[in-house]
């Protein structure tokens, strides 16, 4: 007794002691307190992870301003939270009672009662309730303007490039170092410097690629005239005006004339062969960064007609300029709506659109991660190389469908059908299609449906030998809303609690006993609950029941017995699902997920921002967040139809810079 009243004295004697303080602090808040005291610590609770454009928490109240964000930026932050305050009851905030998870907040407790830093929370708080601001000091938020990049030609783009260049068929860079994924994309701007080795296969590819162009002569007609000679100045120059012209994918200034004039005739002077200087030339040009890179703005931050279509063509075709887009960008027709709308109606009907396209679709839903999967062949026999084909093509074919045939791309999240091989329908248990990859209706009543009910995603998002729910939350998160999730804090054990004989368990559960370490918690609550609403479908995207839970016997186990057999636990599964953050998103299938990411404005939007990352080569910034807006009223207003959105991005100053 005596030890509960002398607890209980100390627990009223701190808590008055922090009250003083608060007090004491408070007498002496402005808006630089938030700016010194609290905002670090919003910071290091990670606060900004979710409250963002990208974040869980995009469509609440609170932004963040941008990383860089100057003192005023943030006072004026700080001063804009007055909106989550209660004036008359400080205490019962949501600016107080969400961080601190006094009521239920997606990210978890991110503040600790009791500590400095609810302190400090409480004391802006405190000063927000009685502050008298005015719309002018929460305003302003600085928005940056587009930024001017430098791309490099993707791998795709550099294999496309040299078919349309010189007819070379071989794909040399399937042979370069891999690709980073940035904002979901191998094309983003910030990951494609060129390191030493890329360096090196450049220079291999060129040389490899130039003399393969005049193997047995001009056969590929490169050279537009018929030289009369070693000397023939016309005819070099012209070769040389020309063929820079599509390698650069603009025309070439008159120093860089002299300058492969110059190594031409040094090169067809030494062997006595006029092809060689053009061979000779072509393996320059191939290594110039102007080959290599397509600045995105000109002399002054805008685009002119050649780098409009230059962006156009690797946007819609994945390849250079035609003789037509370059005839346009001559004449001036792309600086105008009428001109760029008749060029992008004549891209988007060429089947290099279609190609261009299959390329966005295979990075957006990291086709290569299933591509270099494995599996327990113990377990799934029937998992193999031309399985995860068909599983790509069946999503090829419902994306194509959807944009090409203009239908609403929703269907994509949502659709009742699919586009099935005689292997897939196996493995859907369905009966065999008319045709191969022919639409096939889902029974009523089926689970299966749009994306996240296809082999493809199910397959893509687990392991070798089973299924991750953590997995499939965390793609559902970052690939169809757009929202980044923090990855696990370092050190953290990430290996669940196995399943055994005398104790099977399914995923639910052994990740309900992994998130008893408060430090995964806040995480996976954001992307477990929406896993475990697709945990009826396999490793492979194989309808079960229950969860099957096979434990084999271990190799000493089958020393004392080789007879030992693989025990088979089938147990009950609780697949009750829901998206965080999203208002009605229970669900149990993917059928029923589809439907609620189909009517999420936060899908939406993120189906908008991944085209604006491909098509743009980086990631949107504060200032494209209008633009954004813009785009995605006219996609609604489309009832969804791809190609709209399309070409609403390409005839947009977003998109051509203010060059017209």
């Amino acid at each position: 007794m005596i030890y509960l009243q002398r607890s209980t004295m100390i627990r009223v004697y701190l808590a008055s002691a922090a009250l003083l303080l608060c007090e004491a602090a408070f007498a002496q808040t402005d808006p630089s307190f938030f700016a010194k005291n609290l905002y670090p610590v919003l910071e290091k609770a990670q606060c900004r992870m979710c409250h963002n454009d990208n974040g869980v928490a995009s469509a609440t109240r609170v932004q963040f301003p941008p990383e860089d964000a100057d003192e005023a930026e943030i006072k004026r932050f700080g001063l804009s939270l007055k909106k989550l305050v209660n004036s008359a009851n400080p205490d019962q905030s949501l600016l107080f009672r969400k961080p601190t998870n006094r009521i239920q907040h997606t990210g978890g407790e991110r503040i600790h009662p009791g500590t400095p830093e609810e302190s400090a929370l409480r004391t802006w708080v405190a000063y927000l309730a009685s502050a008298k601001l005015d719309a002018g000091q929460i305003s302003g938020v600085r928005r940056k303007g587009s930024p001017v990049v430098l791309r490099r030609l993707t791998h795709s783009q550099y294999n496309h490039t040299l078919r349309d260049l010189l007819g070379d068929q071989t794909h040399p860079a399937d042979q370069f170092p891999a690709e980073d994924f940035v904002h979901g994309f191998t094309n983003q701007s910030e990951e494609q410097s060129v390191s030493p080795l890329l360096a090196e296969a450049y220079n291999r590819a060129a040389g490899k690629a130039a003399r393969t162009a005049f193997l047995g002569g001009d056969t590929r007609g490169l050279i537009p005239c018929k030289p009369r000679g070693i000397a023939d100045t016309e005819c070099r120059a012209r070769f040389v005006r020309e063929f820079g012209l599509r390698a650069f994918r603009r025309p070439l200034d008159d120093s860089e004339l002299r300058v492969y004039d110059k190594l031409f005739l040094k090169e067809a002077t030494r062997t006595g062969n006029f092809i060689s200087g053009a061979q000779l030339v072509v393996e320059a040009m191939l290594q110039s960064p102007h080959f290599l890179f397509h600045l995105e703005g000109g002399r002054d931050g805008h685009l002119d007609a050649y780098r409009i279509a230059s962006r156009l063509s690797y946007f819609l075709w994945d390849t250079m300029p035609d003789q037509a887009l370059f005839e346009a960008a001559k004449s001036g027709a792309l600086l105008n709506s009428s001109g760029m709308e008749l060029q992008t109606g004549r891209l988007l009907a060429d089947e290099r659109a279609r190609a261009s396209f299959d390329e966005f679709l295979a990075q957006w839903l990291r086709f290569d991660r299933l591509r270099s999967a494995v599996r327990d062949q113990r377990l799934f026999p029937e998992f193999s190389d031309e399985l995860v084909t068909n599983m790509a093509e069946e999503v090829r074919q419902l994306f194509g469908h959807l944009v090409w045939d203009n239908g609403n791309f929703l269907d994509f999240f949502r659709a009742d059908y699919g586009y099935l091989s005689s292997d897939l329908a196996r493995l859907y248990g369905l009966d065999p299609p008319a045709h191969e990859f022919a639409k096939v209706n889902f029974p009523p009543g089926s689970d299966r449906g749009g994306i996240t009910g296809t082999g493809l995603f199910l397959a893509l998002t687990s392991k070798p030998s089973e299924t991750s729910p953590t997995e499939r939350g965390l793609f559902v998160r970052e690939h169809f809303l757009c929202q980044v999730v923090p990855p696990p804090p370092p050190g953290v054990n990430t290996t669940l609690p196995m399943s055994t004989d005398d104790l099977p368990m399914t995923n639910r559960r052994r990740l309900q006993i992994h998130l008893s370490v408060p430090t995964c918690a806040s995480c996976h609550n954001l992307v477990d609950p929406i896993g475990f609403g697709l945990e009826r479908f396999d490793a492979i995207g194989r309808y079960h029941p229950k969860q099957v839970v096979t434990i084999f016997p271990t190799l000493d186990q089958l020393k004392g017995n080789k007879n030992l057999k693989p025990r088979v636990h089938e147990l009950d599964l609780d697949i009750s699902a829901s998206v965080r953050g999203l208002p009605n998103s229970e669900f149990d299938s993917p059928k029923k997920l589809g439907g609620i990411l189909a009517a999420a404005p936060n899908c939406q939007r993120c189906v908008v921002k991944q085209l604006f990352r491909y098509a743009m080569g980086r990631s949107e910034t504060p200032a494209d967040q209008p633009f954004i807006d813009q785009a995605l009223e006219v996609f609604r207003n489309s009832d969804f139809r791809f190609q709209k959105l399309i070409t609403f991005m390409v005839d947009s100053n977003a998109f051509t810079g203010e060059a017209r």
